[in-house]
């Protein structure tokens, strides 16, 4: 096998986690969405994390690969556990009590844009002009969904974003870009499986105070809700944070990050059918211009 083709295969191998990944966020947004009426925003998180936290540490435990992490390591996997994996979860499960699962994933999107501006300042990634391009494309129609999605009021759906749910989204979208900042350097020495186990475990730990109210949700959730918090776990978390770290190892952060614009329109999408959100044709016209946005991005 020559170079060349080590590097196309790398490339497919790197492509189809990102695809695993988008697809699984995409799904996380629609769950959180249906769950929430049974959950609390802590206790949900606390529970997915849990799951998260099991299904991955049996992953490694099978694998039986550790390396000890460095003081600065440490700190940058605390970072991770912190900030993306116990606030965002928070903050994104009561914003989604607020804001509809499309008009969530667009403002989430501005993390990406905020990941690709601090990996080129602080990681020496620069700003190549197909990922200025791409980032901007994608932006505009992460943009026109979320617009047109939370003034669109229809029979089976009615977006209540108020300023308070705005602004969780917000939230949710800088503790996203400190996740990402924060795990890049550490995965050049750390496996990602096993920072993302550390990170999730962290996250847990964080969340743990809402124990007993997870506990009293559980006794009153569906079996379906529960189900729901399983599926969070175990996809959403355990492999597609595991998929991401993978992709992450092979990717610039900030080229990676823009593949996230496809997460708004696949939202759009389950919604739809999921949850009987129906969108507006112009939220349609804005996930195929993120679709394009993020193939330019891709452009070398």
């Amino acid at each position: 096998m020559t170079a060349l083709d080590t590097t196309k295969k790398t490339d497919w191998l790197a492509l189809g986690a990102v695809t695993i990944t988008v697809l699984a966020w995409a799904s996380a947004f629609v769950a959180i969405r249906g769950v929430g009426t049974s959950f609390g925003a802590g206790p949900l998180a606390l529970g997915r994390l849990l799951i998260g936290t099991i299904a991955l540490g049996a992953i490694l435990m099978l694998r039986r690969t550790w390396v000890r992490p460095g003081r600065t390591q440490w700190i940058q996997i605390i970072s991770v556990g912190v900030f993306w994996f116990a606030i965002y979860n928070v903050s994104l499960n009561a914003a989604e009590q607020r804001v509809d699962a499309g008009t969530t994933s667009m403002l989430i999107q501005i993390g990406p844009i905020l990941v690709a501006l601090f990996a080129g300042l602080l990681l020496g990634e620069g700003f190549p002009r197909w990922l200025v391009i791409g980032a901007a494309i994608a932006f505009s129609g992460a943009v026109l969904v979320g617009v047109v999605t939370a003034v669109t009021t229809t029979d089976t759906t009615k977006t209540d974003a108020d300023f308070l749910g705005i602004a969780l989204c917000l939230l949710s979208a800088a503790t996203y870009a400190i996740g990402v900042l924060s795990q890049k350097p550490v995965l050049r020495g750390v496996p990602g499986l096993q920072v993302t186990w550390m990170a999730c475990a962290i996250g847990a730990l964080c969340t743990l105070p809402f124990a007993p109210a997870l506990i009293e949700d559980l006794g009153t959730a569906s079996a379906g809700a529960t189900g729901g918090l399983i599926y969070l776990g175990l996809v959403p978390t355990a492999l597609a944070f595991s998929t991401w770290a993978y992709a992450l190892t092979r990717m610039d952060a900030g080229r990676l990050g823009i593949t996230t614009y496809g997460v708004p329109p696949l939202t759009i999408l389950m919604a739809w059918l999921l949850l009987g959100e129906v969108p507006h044709f112009l939220a349609v016209v804005g996930g195929m211009i993120c679709l394009v946005g993020v193939g330019l991005s891709r452009r070398r």
